[in-house]
């Protein structure tokens, strides 16, 4: 058990944890949630010890091992394989020591724990791992000075995961990892037998790994049990709850109030209006669950092109005289919406790159249309943002020559008004960076958004308020992200790199997903690949779809999803004003709940309809990817 007991945390003047109190049992899965900046991390460091409360005590299991990613990645000549090794420390003093060791009962004591904690397996325990965090064999024999700092991290993810500690805390583990090696930890940690706390907004991972979430808001902390869904409804039932009890206080101050402004002057009913104020007086408001008013993204619409917006044509691109893809055909019209699925490393934000138009052909055509303008953003820009200016600054010098209030008006559009505007960028959190990122590439209203890895930083609300944002734009939009929930709301096409080529994936997400787990066989990408493979059907019964009607039905199965999405928002207001309505007296909210009823069984029926065509489009859609 983990008890925190009434921790108080205070940094540079700031109470970040405030009185927070919790009890996480052995071997649970904890989800640790929050907004950006409510304080995640720095409850992280009064765990593993590296941040002393300024009150309260947490309490620890004794003896228990605990590991924790350093904020330093590995480096050295040390390669990956040597660094997960050496994680075990017990293991290499052991091994050492058996070779060194002359007393015959002490190297008979060496062994038998070398047995014990399998020592003689590890190499190939540690193999796995690193080839689950994307490392091939050639990789793991290199040094790490080699490496980015990206793959480093990897590397300090995999020594951890190695050591298998009683205690795995983990903060945002998937940052610096592709899709496939998000799948495999998350595999990992299912089957993890100690203690794990996890701080992470990846929906998916908190819902398939964690069994209980501890959400940290306004310095305090609440345990829910179950997964991130579960957490949703229940908070989605609190807040209703407090949202009747806080109309029915209103209400009642509001008769207390009028009592006592009606009978404070009149010598009979003084002291009844005075017992009425002192009433009043220690009545303890009902505080609403708290909201970020500053949470917002809008792309601005842009005016219309005639499609295509990009052709490739059996093109290559590279760098300097390197080819990294070959034979590329694709097409993007003004509405696709791409995902660019494959690990990192095979090329996907080369093909970006490619078509944001930093690289040029080496080979083949690319034909673009003169007046397209692309909008790209990568996890650099938000890096390279001048700390010590502001919001306004920043937008100001991108927008020269533009109004001051079309320059508020950018900013306004992803949340960025009042004091947020003329705060220091050094005081801005992660996600605020990065919604200020997104505004800059945006300024200029662009026909194509290509989004490079755009949730890195961003809170599970944050990305659900993109995810709407992106489905509202008008323009097309080509990701690169391992935020399956982002990917299966957003992209109507998937466009796979690997093999050095990048080629239409005619499945779905889920699909892909199963592939990489080992649940399915690859479907066909394109008559190359299947012809490479040769294990798909045989070629008599292979059937060519067309581009075109491919993707009208996958657009009718997107639509589709969104209608289901839209009536379920109508439901969610309808289900809270009827809450509403019923905190107040019955003769005058009567015919306000009728309505609301009858509204609600339209809202149930039209999601039924809204099922039913989305069932017939998947159909559809199944049938037309065999």
């Amino acid at each position: 058990m983990i008890t925190i007991q009434n921790i108080t945390v205070r940094l540079g003047g700031n109470t970040i944890i405030d009185g927070a109190t919790a009890a996480i049992p052995t071997g649970a899965r904890v989800g640790l949630i929050g907004r950006n900046g409510a304080g995640k991390s720095t409850l992280m460091k009064v765990l593993i010890g590296q941040l002393e409360p300024d009150n309260g005590s947490v309490d620890m299991p004794r003896r228990a091992t605990l590991g924790y990613i350093a904020q330093e990645a590995p480096t050295g000549t040390q390669t990956p394989f040597e660094a997960v090794l050496a994680a075990d420390k017990e293991r290499t003093e052991l091994l050492a020591e058996s070779e060194t060791c002359t007393d015959p009962d002490r190297l008979g004591d060496v062994h038998e724990r070398l047995l014990a904690i399998d020592a003689y397996s590890a190499p190939s325990r540690a193999a796995r791992i690193l080839i689950g965090l994307g490392f091939d064999e050639e990789m793991q024999a290199q040094p790490l000075d080699s490496f980015s700092g990206g793959w480093k991290m990897r590397v300090a993810l995999a020594a951890l995961l190695f050591s298998g500690p009683d205690l795995l805390l983990l903060d945002e583990p998937s940052n610096h990892l592709d899709l496939e090696a998000t799948l495999w930890l998350e595999n990992f940690l299912k089957s993890y037998s100690g203690t794990l706390i996890i701080i992470s907004h990846e929906r998916d991972l908190l819902n398939n790994v964690v069994d209980i979430i501890l959400h940290l808001q306004g310095g305090k902390l609440a345990l829910y049990p179950g997964n991130y869904d579960s957490f949703e409804r229940q908070r989605a039932e609190r807040a209703a709850q407090l949202a009747a009890a806080r109309a029915s206080q209103d209400a009642q101050r509001a008769r207390l109030q009028d009592y006592v402004a009606r009978n404070s002057a009149r010598a009979s009913t003084a002291k009844q209006a005075q017992s009425r104020a002192k009433m009043l007086a220690k009545m303890q408001p009902i505080t609403a669950l708290m909201e970020d008013p500053s949470l917002s993204f809008a792309f601005p619409d842009p005016d219309e092109l005639r499609p295509p917006l990009i052709t490739l044509d059996l093109a290559t691109v590279g760098y300097g005289e390197t080819p990294i893809l070959k034979r590329l055909n694709l097409r993007i019209d003004p509405d696709d919406r791409i995902a660019l699925l494959g690990r990192n490393g095979n090329g996907k934000t080369t093909l970006a790159r490619l078509l944001a138009a930093q690289l040029a052909p080496m080979d083949g055509a690319m034909q673009s249309s003169g007046k397209m303008r692309v909008g790209y953003f990568t996890q650099y820009q938000v890096e390279e943002l001048a700390s010590d200016e502001t919001p306004l600054a920043h937008m100001t010098r991108a927008m020269e020559g533009k109004s001051p209030g079309a320059v508020r008006a950018q900013l306004g559009r992803f949340g960025f008004s009042g004091h947020l505007a003329t705060s220091k960028v050094a005081k801005l959190s992660g996600g605020e960076r990065a919604r200020l990122a997104l505004a800059l590439i945006t300024r200029d209203a662009p026909h194509m958004l290509i989004l490079d890895e755009p949730t890195n930083h961003l809170d599970v609300d944050a990305r659900e308020a993109l995810v709407q944002a992106l489905n509202d734009y008008t323009g097309a939009v080509i990701m690169i992200s391992h935020d399956r929930h982002m990917v299966e709301l957003t992209a109507d096409r998937l466009v796979l790199v690997d093999h050095g080529t990048a080629e239409e994936y005619p499945g779905s997400i889920q699909d892909y997903i199963d592939y990489i787990l080992g649940r399915k066989q690859a479907k066909p990408v394109g008559d190359a690949r299947a012809q490479a493979k040769g294990q798909d059907k045989p070629a008599a019964k292979r059937v060519h779809v067309p581009r075109e009607k491919l993707k009208e039905a996958q657009k009718a199965v997107t639509e589709a999803e969104r209608a289901m999405g839209r009536v379920e928002g109508d439901l969610a207001k309808v289900d809270k004003a009827i809450v509403d309505s019923t905190s107040g007296k019955a003769a005058a909210e009567a015919q306000k709940l009728g309505d609301l009823s009858r509204r609600r069984t339209e809202l149930t029926d039209a999601l039924k309809q809204a099922e039913a065509a989305w069932l017939e489009a998947s159909e559809r859609l199944e049938q037309l990817v065999g």
